[in-house]
């Protein structure tokens, strides 16, 4: 097993801008990552099972809600400290990584933002220790850059609401204890429901043979005239719009997030490159493989500058959310271009799990198509700056 050596780079001193507070919990992070995650992942990715033992240290470093206010278990610290946490558990993982988002922002944002003062109280202390796992139930089999068209509905029934439907792609779907799922009533508005493990009709078929977040549980969510109670419905925000604002709240993250496997794949290049001879000299000594780490340390440097901007707008409340696609779709193209060029400095090693490489670069195909495309969220900014959207 290899020990963890990895150094983040901080080529502009972005420290000087964090807070004491925010190191504290960034170096918290950064300890349990390289303590239990880096020693076990290798073996869990390849045989793609989701490490179920480290939920509880997740929860224990903020992995889950760690903006959620103290009063209803979360940590009650700002938007920074939530990216800081994100950057250090996707170094480690994107997989371990999107378990915490959908906890944090699909599943106990919108309980915390749209729901009932009992439904807080009921949910959101489990979800914060992770003594209860939650996943977000929007896409659709044929419906996914546009989920407002989705075919999941409730219909009224007088004492209780009868789901139908079904969500795929979900991860922590297989071993979810409650899902926050979005439907159509009657009237074709969307609502949120917590649909809770054990209801009838309710079902979670995990989804395999990928290869990509394989160290990630991802699966489907069934819904056959499933009977929920009406108190479970979240009252506070109804139309797409709730969703996307849950989105809005995962993407920042994710634009944390991929600065984090950047770094590791970066790091991972330079020590690498520093100790491997060829030609008789280490091969960083060389034009080419110069060129490809001064690139690697020039785009990681933009990308924590616009993050760390974007965090200081989302706790001024100032975040747009066309801003917050614009970090996510840059970083994420960032970090797959960068896990690209790593891999080839570690030439054939690098396509091996005993370095993360290959992993990341798996990964992040995954991340930049999950929480809106590429593609999707260049039509977004596209849309914001000419006033004419190019979609729906």
């Amino acid at each position: 097993m290899k020990p963890d050596l990895f150094q983040a780079p901080d080529y502009y001193l972005l420290d000087d801008l964090l807070t004491e507070e925010h190191k504290l919990v960034r170096d918290s992070a950064r300890a349990w990552v390289k303590r239990e995650v880096s020693p076990i992942i290798e073996d869990y990715a390849q045989r793609a099972e989701f490490p179920k033992q480290i939920i509880k240290g997740l929860g224990e470093i903020g992995g889950f809600g760690p903006y959620i206010p103290e009063e209803y278990g979360g940590a009650g610290l700002d938007q920074i400290s939530y990216g800081l946490i994100m950057q250090e558990i996707e170094r480690g993982d994107s997989g371990v990584r999107s378990t915490s988002s959908v906890q944090s922002s699909l599943v106990m944002y919108p309980i915390w933002k749209f729901g009932t003062e009992e439904q807080r109280m009921k949910y959101l202390p489990k979800l914060a220790t992770g003594e209860f796992m939650g996943c977000f139930g929007l896409t659709e089999p044929d419906y996914g850059s546009n989920p407002s068209g989705m075919v999941t509905n409730f219909k009224d029934m007088g004492d209780h609401y009868l789901l139908n439907g079904a969500k795929m792609w979900i991860s922590n779907a297989p071993f979810a204890d409650i899902a926050v799922v979005w439907a159509k009533d009657e009237s074709g508005r969307i609502h949120g429901l917590i649909v809770e493990r054990g209801m009838e009709g309710f079902t979670t078929p995990e989804t395999h043979n990928k290869w990509s977040l394989r160290a990630s549980a991802t699966g489907e969510l069934i819904f056959d005239n499933v009977k929920v109670p009406k108190e479970n419905v979240l009252p506070g925000k109804s139309g797409l719009g709730a969703p996307m604002m849950c989105l809005d709240s995962a993407r920042y993250g994710i634009a944390w997030g991929a600065i984090g496997a950047a770094m590791d794949c970066y790091d991972t290049a330079l020590r690498y490159a520093k100790e491997r001879i060829q030609f008789d000299k280490p091969i960083a000594a060389t034009q080419l493989q110069q060129k490809k780490l001064a690139e690697m340390i020039t785009e990681i440097t933009k990308a924590q500058l616009l993050t760390w901007r974007l965090g200081v707008l989302r706790n001024e409340g100032k975040a747009t959310t066309a801003q917050i696609s614009m970090a996510k779709r840059n970083n994420v193209d960032m970090a797959i271009n960068i896990a690209r060029e790593a891999r080839q400095i570690l030439g054939g090693m690098g396509i091996t799990g005993e370095y993360s490489i290959m992993r990341h670069s798996m990964n992040l195909e995954s991340v930049i198509t999950y929480e809106g495309t590429h593609d999707i969220h260049l039509l977004i900014t596209g849309a914001d700056i000419t006033g004419m959207p190019a979609f729906k």
